[in-house]
């Protein structure tokens, strides 16, 4: 279970506030990446129960994504599929994430960011491998991430039915392979991703991105 070691680590030396970093929606073939940070000022305060957003039902994500608004400084980025497209999912992964970390007030004096790819940040950042699973603010990340683009797609499904958005987000499941082939792509799928680049050659219309993912 995540713990606040690794933030207690840096504010003992002075380097606070401390933010978690995580991002949501890498993998998916529409939709964009969303990225979030976390500070929480009040140890005390930090919601019970915070974990890898990937080990929480939706339900009990949605409570904790309640409780983290209420109780943290919450900064959210996103990166668009157009960006996804021109830069390549890596670059527009970090690209949410210097969003979010630029989105919070007060700044942070040092960022926890999950994984071992690290961003280019406006403060010095430490990466963490599982960091998710390890750091109280980096779970709280993951939850806002997660919830967040999690609406941004039941959204979207509402004006695309035909995809399953409410239930695959935007992965390249089964139901959502089916309907890019007989439906062909939206204009919220990633044209640099294999699935889709193939669907617009199926249609005989290329993607408009050369990028690659």
């Amino acid at each position: 279970m995540p713990d606040y070691s690794a933030e207690c680590r840096y504010l003992a030396l002075g380097q606070g506030p401390v933010c978690g970093v995580d991002e949501a929606g890498r993998g998916p073939l529409a939709g964009p990446v969303v990225a979030a940070a976390v500070i929480f000022l009040d140890q005390a305060r930090i919601p019970v129960g915070l974990d890898d957003s990937k080990k929480l039902s939706p339900e009990r994500r949605e409570r904790l994504y309640a409780d983290i608004m209420r109780e943290g400084i919450i900064g959210v980025g996103e990166a668009s599929v157009d960006e996804i497209d021109l830069l390549n999912i890596r670059k527009a992964t970090h690209l949410a994430m210097a969003r979010a970390v630029k989105a919070l007030s007060p700044a942070p004096a040092f960022a926890l960011v999950d994984g071992n790819d690290a961003p280019a940040l406006v403060c010095p950042c430490q990466t963490l491998i599982g960091g998710d699973g390890r750091s109280l603010s980096i779970a709280a990340a993951s939850i806002i991430a997660k919830v967040w683009r999690d609406h941004i797609m039941l959204g979207l499904h509402q004006d695309h039915p035909e995809y399953g958005w409410n239930n695959n987000m935007g992965y390249s499941t089964p139901g959502h392979l089916r309907a890019l082939k007989s439906v062909g792509p939206s204009v919220h799928h990633r044209r640099s991703f294999s699935p889709v680049r193939l669907a617009y050659q199926m249609l005989g219309s290329p993607p408009a991105s050369d990028s690659t993912n």
